[in-house]
C-alpha cells in the first residue's frame, strides 16, 4: 500500500468520531455552530492556552468539521457540517437497527402479557 493510499469512508468516520469523542471539542463544535470565531475567542472559556486550544482544533479540522482561516496572525475557524452529516447517516443507520429490534421485543413483551391475562 502507498503512502497516499485511498482514504475510505471508514477512515473518514474515524477520524470523526475520534474528533468528537472528546468533550472539549464537541464543546468547541457547539460553540462554532453559532457562527466563525477567532481561536483566541474560542480559547477563553476553556482556561488553556493557545497552543492547546489550537491542538483540538487541528484534530477536528484533520476529521474535516472545522475550516481554519488565517489572515495575518488572526486564525478564524468555522464548522463545516458535511462530515457530521456523514456520521448522522451512519448513527442513523443503527437507530432504525435498534428501533426495528425494540419493537419487536415490545410486541414480544405485549403478547405474553396477553397470554397471561387469558
Amino acid at each position: 500500500m502507498s503512502a497516499f493510499a485511498a482514504v475510505t469512508d471508514d477512515d473518514r468516520l474515524d477520524l470523526i468520531f475520534h474528533a468528537l469523542a472528546n468533550r472539549t471539542r464537541r464543546a468547541l463544535v457547539a460553540r462554532l455552530a453559532k457562527g466563525a470565531a477567532k481561536v483566541t475567542d474560542l480559547a477563553e472559556p476553556f482556561g488553556m492556552s493557545l497552543a492547546a486550544v489550537s491542538k483540538h482544533l487541528i484534530v477536528l479540522e484533520n476529521a474535516g468539521i472545522v475550516d481554519r482561516r488565517v489572515s495575518g496572525r488572526v486564525h478564524v475557524c468555522a464548522l463545516n457540517t458535511g462530515p457530521l452529516a456523514s456520521a448522522d447517516e451512519w448513527l442513523t443507520a443503527y437507530g432504525d437497527f435498534w428501533n426495528e429490534k425494540l419493537d419487536n421485543f415490545a410486541t414480544f413483551v405485549e403478547s405474553g402479557a396477553n397470554e397471561a391475562e387469558e
